[in-house]
């Protein structure tokens, strides 16, 4: 049985940083694309950050490049999203993703999701 576990999420403020982190079971980040998604209530889920199964290619939403930065253990067991200088509009819940390891990320490609966890940054 595939789970993704989110962890790390919670309320901090402006400029703080938080790490998250997706420990992985019944699957690998070793064979497949790590992914990181948010959404906010009545908003489409969108996509923020993904790591291929190699680590050696990452991509980002341009609202996180320069403030956040996906990595994975070595292990392939477990995706982390370190968050730095959080704005009030990064306040989303967090969804970890498992995704095919090829060029096109989407959320609708999504093979496994975890089931989020929530940031919340005051201004």
């Amino acid at each position: 049985q595939v789970q993704l576990v989110e962890s790390g999420g919670g309320s901090v403020q402006a400029g703080g940083s938080l790490r998250l982190s997706c420990e992985a079971s019944g699957v690998t980040f070793s064979l497949r694309r790590a992914g990181w998604f948010r959404q906010v209530p009545g908003k489409v889920r969108e996509f923020v950050a993904a790591v291929s199964a190699s680590g050696d290619t990452t991509s980002y939403a341009d609202s996180v490049k320069g403030r956040f930065t996906i990595s994975t253990d070595n292990a392939g067991n477990t995706a982390y999203l370190v968050m730095n200088s959080l704005r009030p509009e990064d306040t989303a819940v967090y969804y970890c993703a498992a995704m095919p390891n090829d060029e096109t990320i989407d959320a609708s490609r999504v093979h496994y999701w975890g089931k989020g966890t929530l940031v919340t940054v005051s201004s």
